[in-house]
């Protein structure tokens, strides 16, 4: 029967824990409202320029160039990791930088054994993970959350889109956790570059009719450059979302835990001081037979 003062220490220290628990679910909670809102009203926006912008590049006869749809042999490759700054997030973490090192040992094996595969991380997770183990990268966006805007987004996308433009890669793909509820992110591993391998979320009007104005040309070379800043920042409201989904639901799991080891320590507890006042009686008892003799 363990100790009556071990029993109320763990009692206490369970106690401590359920209470950090259950307030770090009521701030993930808040922050996952915030996030998931942003999300869910960007999402529209985000397809229907992607739908627009494949209207208006397809065609045989009027295709129109753009050294972001380039299709080239995927001989340099850049992945973009995109993770978060905290833990206690379930798998959340954990899961992109599995998916990333797969893909780094499975399909650009030969990219990454020339040293010709670099890595864009965003979020201190990734960061961290891929910077002790020696990964060349080319950059680490870490504070990109602190103040997560299109702006911030752009900036990044802007780098990304110079250096593919420049045939400093070949091919960029983006690993990510894609938000669908607050109990599930689905791990998505997208073609960011080259812009002719991206599929749309919603169908595509092979015979959309468009009147041009100016040109074709022009309206491509403004609209190419902005959808793809939006899809960065898609990703990146995916990813947030999904973060705080999976911490809340993390600490919502944490905090049943903790009431069920609670129960359990304090039917142990009784127990031992059941126990405990029991013998204390047949002490008494014996004594005062003893006592009679």
């Amino acid at each position: 029967m363990p100790n009556l003062k071990e029993v109320r220490t763990r009692i206490t220290s369970v106690s401590s824990t359920k209470q950090i628990t259950s307030a770090m679910k009521m701030v993930s909670a808040s922050k996952f409202r915030k996030a998931q809102t942003a999300i869910v009203k960007l999402r529209p926006y985000a397809n229907k320029l992607k739908e627009i912008m494949q209207n208006v590049s397809a065609g045989e006869n009027d295709a129109v160039e753009s050294p972001y749809s380039q299709v080239r042999t995927p001989e340099k490759v850049l992945l973009v990791v995109v993770a978060s700054n905290k833990g206690l997030c379930g798998a959340f973490n954990a899961n992109v930088i599995k998916k990333t090192i797969i893909l780094i040992n499975e399909k650009y094996s030969a990219q990454h054994k020339k040293g010709d595969l670099k890595l864009l991380t965003i979020g201190k997770k990734a960061s961290e993970y891929f910077t002790k183990r020696n990964f060349p990268s080319i950059g680490i966006f870490d504070s990109v959350y602190e103040n997560l805007n299109f702006e911030n987004a752009s900036k990044i996308a802007d780098m990304i889109m110079a250096k593919f433009a420049n045939k400093e890669f070949d091919c960029v793909e983006v690993i990510y956790n894609q938000y669908k509820n607050a109990a599930t992110q689905v791990l998505s591993s997208e073609q960011f570059l080259p812009l002719s391998t991206i599929v749309t979320d919603t169908p595509v009007k092979q015979n959309a009719d468009y009147i041009y104005e100016p040109d074709k040309q022009v309206i491509l070379q403004e609209l190419i450059p902005k959808s793809l800043k939006i899809q960065l920042f898609k990703v990146l409201l995916d990813s947030f979302a999904s973060e705080h989904g999976a911490r809340m639901t993390a600490m919502h799991k944490a905090t049943d835990n903790a009431d069920d080891l609670l129960r359990e320590l304090k039917l142990t507890y009784n127990k031992a001081r059941q126990a405990s006042i029991t013998k204390e009686i047949l002490e008494i008892v014996s004594g005062a037979e003893a006592l009679k003799g």
